[in-house]
């Protein structure tokens, strides 16, 4: 059901890191990515994490911050809203919390948002600012549920009920664009607009407003967290099909690791983090989309 990753050392005896993933119920799985939980017992957490999606996060103690690739920090908060990342976000936090949260599909990022994506792209905000002092019961409900099947149950009804708010957004392109990214290594933005029939002005138009990304960046992104991704499971690059998506090792290295964080010897002796995301996610395999269990 989940990936969990503990090692001993934590704060008080327990292991200092644990991480599972979910998959959503399946009235949300063209909007909900997956859901997960993280619980931090170490003094200070300060890891990278890869170019992602935006995301919807509920921490217990709020006592840290991220920073973006364009050196922008925004403080977490006990309900953070993370919009859609171009580069890889190092992750602050200054005491022991947990955390339960969520990945936005496209679809859900619109539906919550209702606005073009790329105006939060590399950027977080207080997610009471935009639900008020409501947020705070939900906070307070997840953090005094007993058990991960309770806090399920409270996340997927919460995002039922936010991910109406917006707009609807249009699944053709949407399941166009997923199809393009996974279908090849290396995709070409000129075979995406092929394959929407539109101006290569509208296709970048709405990839911005729904993605957060022109279809070039967007492109670069999944291609090297695809890669990054296989090498921290242990897998190597031809058997993931990505042999020759770059143009050579010192591409591979400098596209790594500014969308991963993390340079792919490094990625070889991952850290327990980056090993729980990467197997967690894999591990969702046929319950969610091939981009998320891939990347």
């Amino acid at each position: 059901m989940s990936d969990i990753s503990s090692s001993p050392g934590g704060v008080d005896g327990t292991a200092p890191f644990e991480l599972h993933y979910f998959p959503p119920d399946p009235d949300l799985a063209e909007m909900v990515s997956s859901f997960y939980f993280a619980r931090i017992n170490m003094p200070r957490f300060d890891e990278y994490e890869r170019a992602d999606r935006p995301q919807f996060r509920f921490v217990t103690a709020a006592d840290g911050e991220y920073v973006f690739a364009d050196d922008h920090r925004a403080p977490v908060c006990k309900a953070n809203i993370v919009g859609p990342t171009s580069g890889r976000v190092r992750a602050i936090s200054h005491c022991p919390t947990q955390m339960f949260g969520f990945g936005m599909l496209p679809a859900g990022w619109a539906a919550l948002i209702g606005d073009d994506a790329d105006k939060l792209t590399d950027r977080a905000m207080n997610a009471a600012d935009l639900f008020g002092p409501w947020i705070d019961e939900v906070a307070a409900a997840l953090e005094t549920a007993t058990s991960i099947e309770d806090k399920l149950v409270i996340g997927n009804n919460f995002a039922r009920e936010v991910l109406t708010r917006g707009e609807t957004a249009p699944m053709w392109f949407i399941r166009t664009v997923d199809g393009w990214l996974t279908e090849s290594p290396s995709p070409q933005v000129t075979e995406l607009v092929e394959a929407t029939g539109m101006s290569i002005r509208s296709v970048e138009r709405m990839t911005k407003h729904y993605y957060g990304l022109s279809p070039r960046m967007l492109a670069r992104k999944y291609r090297a967290v695809r890669a990054a991704s296989a090498l921290a499971r242990g897998e190597g690059l031809d058997s993931a099909q990505l042999g020759d998506a770059f143009y050579d090792q010192s591409h591979l290295i400098r596209e790594i690791k500014r969308f991963a964080g993390a340079t792919p010897g490094q990625l070889g002796k991952p850290t327990s983090y980056t090993e729980a995301t990467t197997r967690g996610r894999k591990q969702l395999a046929g319950k969610v989309s091939p981009l998320v269990s891939e990347t």
